[in-house]
């Protein structure tokens, strides 16, 4: 006599396989159907640019490993994450100017950041045509990255929970970035 809770039980674990293989193919299939775009070099990207954007570096990664420390060139080329708090950007709090930590160019003025409570310096707003943005799917959902538009050293995430004026918040890692006082 077969038990019918016995197949209740692997009916419903039958359709949570199934429900868990579906969303593992939908998130492979997002993560391998994304763009391929460029950061830059094409007219189209220059155009989206704009008039303050810098010229870009064609510098290649093995030169920059060269000369940057192992913790920011893992940061800035191999999107690598520090860990939150460990920045002694999140306490700066003088006026100046914050600079890639690769090529120096200006990314975020003082008067920009913000304190958001996560553990990594932020903004709400970065120096126009500074950074450039794309599609991230390392964590298998898209979150905004966004990139030095000079050397395409990464910088960190854009989210859509900061302050006002711009509702913005560039989550930043501070091994990517140098603070210059005014």
């Amino acid at each position: 006599m077969i038990d019918v809770t016995d197949r209740r039980d692997r009916a419903t674990s039958r359709r949570g396989f199934l429900a868990l293989a579906g969303a593992a193919i939908a998130a492979l299939f997002a993560l391998f159907a994304r763009p391929r775009g460029s950061w830059g070099g094409d007219e189209e990207m220059a155009e989206k640019r704009g008039p303050n954007a810098p010229e870009k570096l064609d510098k290649p990664k093995a030169e920059w490993k060269k000369l940057l420390p192992a913790d920011r060139y893992s940061v800035l080329f191999e999107e690598d994450t520090e860990r939150a708090g460990t920045s002694p950007l999140n306490l700066e709090k003088r006026t100046g100017t914050f600079v890639c930590a690769a090529c120096f160019s200006p990314l975020f003025e003082s008067k920009m950041k913000y304190e958001s409570g996560t553990g990594w310096p932020s903004f709400f707003s970065a120096i126009a045509g500074r950074v450039e943005t794309k599609t991230d799917f390392k964590l298998l959902y898209p979150r905004t990255e966004y990139h030095c538009a000079r050397c395409e050293g990464h910088q960190g995430h854009l989210f859509d929970d900061g302050p006002k004026p711009t509702g913005k918040r560039y989550c930043n890692n501070g091994a990517a970035l140098k603070f210059v006082p005014a």
